[in-house]
């Protein structure tokens, strides 16, 4: 999967914004808290995403995939290579990536976010 595929499923994800920091990092955020990071330039790491407890064990068996700098301790990878996972199974991360922020944020936040209409039906009174 290129840069490029990310970026637009990225993009597709709802409530998703992107910005270029730290001189050369395509980020991706969703109500302002990163879900993932890509490297525009060659860089030690092509790509850093958060990830689930599980996965977080799991993927770091893989050669190429360590626990992203900064970001380990909140359960984020590094992958050196963007070619390292099946592109079925790097878009089923970047969706986990994505749901585990958006989880992640407060309830107010979320709702604020989420049309009524989309979250379920009404609370009897």
């Amino acid at each position: 999967m290129d840069l490029e595929t990310i970026r637009r499923l990225c993009l597709r994800l709802p409530h998703v914004t992107e910005s270029v920091q730290w001189g050369d990092n395509l980020v991706f955020k969703v109500a302002e808290k990163m879900f993932l990071v890509a490297s525009l330039e060659p860089s030690k790491h092509a790509l850093s995403l958060k990830v689930s407890p599980e996965n977080f064990e799991q993927l770091q068996e893989m050669d190429g995939v360590v626990p992203a700098p900064y970001l380990a301790r909140a359960k984020w990878l590094a992958f050196r290579e963007l070619g390292l996972l099946r592109d079925d199974d790097m878009r089923d991360l970047i969706r986990a990536a994505h749901a585990l922020v958006f989880e992640s944020l407060p309830r107010r936040r979320r709702e604020e976010l989420t049309p009524a209409k989309t979250r379920g039906s009404a609370k009897s009174k």
